[in-house]
């Protein structure tokens, strides 16, 4: 691995530490406001609303520039949009500021892939990106256990989140210092290149395999972000600390990252498909399994049934795309597949505020459980046909 992408890497597995630490301490800030499961899901969707927008623009940038001045820009407004969370208290703030942190965690996750997607060749793709997304999972790991901790030791909840977001916040700045080193990295060639891409989205979308390879991440990143959301929100109701939540999530990171060690050898085994879709499956069943007790002990064995699925499907996902398209359109690409993601993170949490609502949040973990299964269906159909 080159040096310039293990910085690449290294920049978003730390930016991720602090996304994880502002997820569901942002949660936490509004129970302690006094609000609800439908403010969380209406501020948890804030994270992609605005990014939903821009990907596209981004991802063409990424191709024409190589992704690293996408990985400094992120971090940077990843912090500020830390620091916002810390000091504001409405939750219109919350959401604006939400949406900040979500605007850097774009750029800083579309700069990283397309260093990874450009500067590997095909046949280390799916190592490579399973090293990237393992540093995601590290962050996802260190991240709510950091804020745990943090919440926990606070004699009161808001001012402790307080703490816990401007801790977030000096983490994205030394993401940001590492994503820096990368910018250094970038060659007078790099600068120069000129490669033109079909500026039309409407081929990548037709060719064979994107559309159901875009769904499948989709899916998955929606999992991952309403069980990030709502397992807070899940452990108030069932008496759980907010430190024993913190360990459940990052449990599940935990287990999503030894999923993807030796991920390339399980791919040359049973293929990429099979995989993808056995581990939706399993995650869409460890789901539903957190709506049948509150015992933490089963919480944590279902944790890591959901982390082990969910940890194989994003990396996969992410080489079925970019080796279906030509090179000068990769980040395009994987900009698209953002773009997917965006929406499902801005839906899914959406429509989960409103089933908190009405269902509590139980029926949240049902929704994302039969949205695995519809993208393990989709998966099934295209290795059949």
């Amino acid at each position: 691995m080159r040096r310039r992408t293990a910085l690449a890497v290294l920049a978003m597995a730390i930016g991720q530490t602090a996304v994880y630490i502002v997820r569901p301490t942002t949660s936490y800030r509004l129970l302690a406001l006094g609000h609800g499961g439908t403010a969380v899901g209406i501020v948890a969707a804030t994270f992609a609303l605005v990014p939903l927008f821009i990907a596209i623009p981004l991802g063409r940038r990424a191709d024409r520039e190589r992704g690293a001045r996408l990985l400094l820009y992120g971090c940077g407004i990843e912090t500020f949009g830390c620091v916002l969370l810390a000091v504001v208290r409405s939750p219109v703030l919350l959401g604006t500021g939400n949406a900040v942190v979500g605007i850097g965690h774009l750029a800083l996750a579309l700069g990283s892939q397309a260093v990874v997607a450009r500067e590997s060749d095909d046949k280390h793709h799916d190592r490579h990106f399973a090293l990237l997304t393992a540093g995601v999972s590290s962050g996802q790991l260190v991240g709510p256990l950091l804020g745990g901790a943090l919440l926990q030791n606070g004699t009161r909840l808001l001012p402790s989140t307080s703490e816990a977001l401007f801790v977030a916040a000096g983490i994205s700045a030394l993401a940001t210092a590492v994503a820096a080193l990368a910018e250094r990295d970038r060659s007078v060639a790099d600068d120069d290149r000129t490669e033109r891409a079909d500026p039309r989205l409407l081929p990548i979308l037709r060719t064979r395999g994107v559309p159901t390879a875009i769904f499948a991440s989709v899916a998955v990143l929606s999992a991952t972000d309403i069980f990030t959301a709502y397992l807070p929100v899940l452990g108030e109701q069932r008496h759980i600390a907010p430190f024993a939540v913190g360990a459940i999530l990052a449990l599940r990171a935990g287990a999503s990252l030894v999923s993807r060690i030796g991920i390339a050898q399980l791919v040359r085994r049973f293929g990429r498909h099979r995989l993808i879709s056995v581990a939706a499956v399993g995650a869409a069943a460890g789901l539903a399994g957190f709506t049948t007790t509150g015992n933490i002990a089963v919480f944590a064995l279902f944790a890591v049934v959901v982390g082990a699925g969910l940890g194989f499907a994003q990396p996969l996902s992410m080489t079925m795309v970019v080796q279906l398209v030509p090179q000068p359109l990769r980040a395009s690409a994987l900009a698209l597949r953002l773009t997917g993601n965006r929406i499902g993170q801005v839906a899914a949490p959406a429509a989960a505020g409103l089933i908190a609502g009405a269902a509590g949040a139980s029926g949240v973990f049902w929704l994302t459980s039969g949205l695995l299964v519809g993208s393990a269906g989709a998966i099934s159909a295209r290795r059949r046909g």
